[in-house]
């Protein structure tokens, strides 16, 4: 008897947030993400609203999120996002480089990186992003 298998199905790509109200931060990031992740797919948000908005509207997997924007802040969004989606990767990202700062990013679950934003940071927070996807797709 011959059995049919599905043919396998391509894996659905991770999907990036990236809030900043800097439009030159968002570019560096964003091109840092493609170059270190080619097959991700990266969306922007200039605040947290925007940020709220685009959860809301399709799928994000990971984000990462400027400290010091207008209105809501980056800890205050990831509070938000937290709880939205326990198991999202989530960095908040400062030059605000405070004890406090990085103490309630912990509390969070949420990883401290320091700007200016590099390569090195962000690889090894993408790293734990998919190790940390990884386990929680797995049956």
């Amino acid at each position: 008897m011959l059995v049919m298998s599905q043919p396998p199905t391509a894996p659905t790509p991770v999907t990036v947030l990236v809030v900043d109200d800097s439009k030159l931060a968002r570019a560096v990031a964003v091109r840092l993400l493609r170059q270190i992740r080619p097959d991700w797919v990266v969306r922007e948000a200039a605040n947290a609203d925007e940020a709220v908005k685009a959860v809301a509207g399709g799928p994000v997997d990971v984000a990462l999120l400027d400290f010091n924007m207008p209105g809501k802040d980056g800890l205050a969004l990831a509070e938000e996002l937290r709880a939205e989606r326990p198991g999202m990767p989530i960095a908040v990202i400062s030059a605000n480089i405070q004890d406090e700062v990085i103490a309630r990013a912990r509390e969070l679950e949420a990883t401290f990186l320091a700007k200016p934003l590099t390569g090195d940071a962000l690889a090894g927070f993408l790293s734990g992003a998919t190790l940390r996807l990884r386990r929680s797709n797995t049956p």
